[in-house]
């Protein structure tokens, strides 16, 4: 497999004085991004798919793994916005293994709506 090609952390980047050991893997997020990509339902799939448990809570495990490589500081010992956000994608990650989350279908397909004209 091709490993993204990834920028170098520069003297302006404020993690660059840190330990290599105290950043994330170089080209982690890259791939994280790749696979989130991979896994994200498409509208052309959205419908056929939208009911598979292990397929959404793939991709918010995903989609939480590209907020925390992107914005978190795996030395911190409180969490900043990105791992909030990426602690919330996974719980309804894991919603959705368990069985206690549903797709609740299209606005549009649900009995008693009605499409509305488009606001000019």
């Amino acid at each position: 497999m091709k490993r993204p090609v990834t920028t170098p952390v520069t003297s302006s980047d404020p993690s660059s004085s840190l330990k290599p050991s105290f950043r994330w893997p170089e080209g982690a997020h890259g791939q994280a991004v790749a696979l989130q990509r991979q896994l994200a339902l498409g509208d052309r799939d959205w419908h056929a798919l939208k009911g598979q448990r292990s397929r959404r809570a793939a991709e918010q495990l995903a989609a939480a793994l590209v907020l925390l490589l992107g914005g978190d500081e795996p030395a911190a010992s409180q969490p900043g916005p990105a791992r909030l956000a990426a602690i919330e994608l996974v719980e309804n990650g894991l919603g959705w293994l368990k069985g206690e989350l549903a797709d609740p279908g299209c606005p549009s397909h649900r009995p008693g709506s009605a499409a509305r004209p488009a606001a000019d």
